[in-house]
């Protein structure tokens, strides 16, 4: 579906649901009317310099909706008054008087139409422009332009270095037959796989393990939709993400989830919540479909940066107040997991320049390769502070009214990518791969694993 279709969808659902179009915002625009300096200054940090007109567009285009409401209100008002007339006039038989005011009440009828056309393509507009200009960023966030300038905050555990070498991970693999790429790029092509024997017993144990390593964190474990409709996506994401990611389904107005999180929080869409229902605590299974356009470079060969692959996912819904706390409690989840398997990681806070355009503030969980002795992602965390819940219209009913809620997510574990790290620091002079304590219930009991092929 062609952006132009989705914010003209967007609108009108807004019109439909009596929504306002502001509301739908991914920034308040009273924000942007009374701090717009704020507004473009936010948009410097992040570099994305070519968005700072859009500032100045958005409040001309406010202005004229409020003074298009103003005047159909008017109108309106006076229309009535004067249809009240006609009635008077005819039972006094001024025929000619009462066929003027009738005129005058088409006129303005006319008006009406055409001010509130005018309307819609104004709102339509706004929300599309309001919709690119990026959130405001947590004043802790270091700012930077790119990834290269991610600031590395703590690590945990201790990286090795083997006395031995240690192979790529697909030769770790193809030593237990473990994989097969060439038949996967027979039937789908590249960026496909298949798993296999030990190899994908293990990746199965590790999702269990995640899953069931969340419930025992007090998560509810869910199993989502895999594919969502346009309305959603434009809630969960900016469009620059959209399309360098979403797999669109021809002809339906779906999408393949590119992770869980996208269909978790549009669970919740045009939901108002109880106070006593929040936080929403929720950790889902479900496998994920990526375009990754791009180039990827040679360390992501194999089963690094994949079209598709499996996740344990971690997403929170709470209180405005409560988001910093659960952010150090979702990144702390994943930190545990992967020390529980004996995997060194650090956490690398996003500058910036890394943030995708709906974030608040995010960290990156990697985990470290002895093959390469440096560190890779392995997942994220992110608070979306209102943004996701603005757009979605996830609201909570407090004392005073509604008010936008706060989403939060996490990766708590996506293999193929996290199987990397796992057979390479689980790797044993002799090619076996040791099972830790936690996942042995899952893989049969057995405390290694042995290679078929040396």
């Amino acid at each position: 579906m062609p952006q132009k279709e989705i914010w003209k969808n967007k609108t009108d659902i807004c019109h439909k649901n009596k929504v306002s179009v502001q509301e739908e915002d991914m920034l308040d625009i009273k924000f942007v009317r009374e701090n717009p300096e704020i507004v473009k200054q936010n948009i410097r940090n992040k570099f994305q310099d070519s968005k700072l007109e859009l500032v100045d567009k958005v409040l001309e285009l406010d202005k004229e909706n409020r003074e298009i409401k103003q005047e159909v209100e008017a109108l309106r008002a006076e229309r009535n008054k004067i249809s009240k007339q006609i009635g008077a006039l005819m039972g006094q038989g001024k025929k000619d008087e009462a066929e003027e005011v009738k005129k005058q009440v088409a006129a303005s009828g006319e008006r009406i139409e055409e001010l509130s056309k005018r309307e819609k393509e104004v709102e339509e507009e706004l929300l599309k422009d309001m919709m690119v200009i990026p959130n405001i960023i947590d004043p802790s966030v270091p700012i930077g332009k790119d990834d290269s300038e991610n600031v590395e905050i703590e690590k945990f555990g201790e990286p090795v270095v083997p006395d031995f070498e240690v192979p790529y991970h697909t030769e770790i693999m193809e030593a237990f037959d473990g994989i097969d790429l060439d038949s996967a790029r027979r039937v789908a092509g590249n960026g496909f796989y298949y798993l296999m024997g030990d190899i994908a017993r293990l990746h199965s144990a590790v999702i269990a393990y995640a899953r069931d390593f969340m419930i025992n964190r007090g998560f509810t474990y869910c199993v989502p939709p895999f594919m969502i409709r346009s309305n959603v996506v434009t809630g969960v994401m900016s469009f620059a993400e959209m399309d360098a990611m979403m797999y669109k389904i021809e002809g339906e107005d779906l999408y393949l989830i590119g992770t869980s999180e996208h269909s978790m929080i549009g669970k919740f869409i045009g939901q108002t919540l109880e106070k006593d229902q929040v936080p929403q605590t929720l950790t889902s299974y479900s496998p994920c479909f990526r375009k990754e356009k791009g180039a990827h470079g040679i360390e992501e060969r194999g089963v690094y940066r994949i079209h598709q692959f499996e996740k344990q996912e971690m997403i929170v819904v709470c209180e405005p107040e409560e988001s910093k706390e659960w952010y150090d409690k979702l990144w702390k989840n994943t930190v545990d997991l992967f020390r529980s398997m004996d995997i060194p990681v650090r956490t690398l806070e996003c500058c910036s320049g890394d943030l995708a355009d709906l974030k608040v503030k995010s960290v990156d969980v990697e985990a470290w390769s002895p093959r390469q002795q440096k560190y890779f992602e392995v997942g994220s965390c992110s608070n979306l502070g209102d943004a996701q819940a603005r757009r979605l219209g996830i609201r909570i009913k407090g004392e005073n009214g509604s008010y936008f809620a706060h989403t939060l997510n996490n990766t708590v574990v996506a293999p193929p990518r996290m199987l990397i790290a796992f057979l390479e620091n689980n790797l044993q002079a002799d090619g076996s791969v040791r099972i830790p304590e936690v996942l042995q219930p899952y893989m049969g009991g057995n405390k290694e694993i042995t290679p078929k092929n040396k």
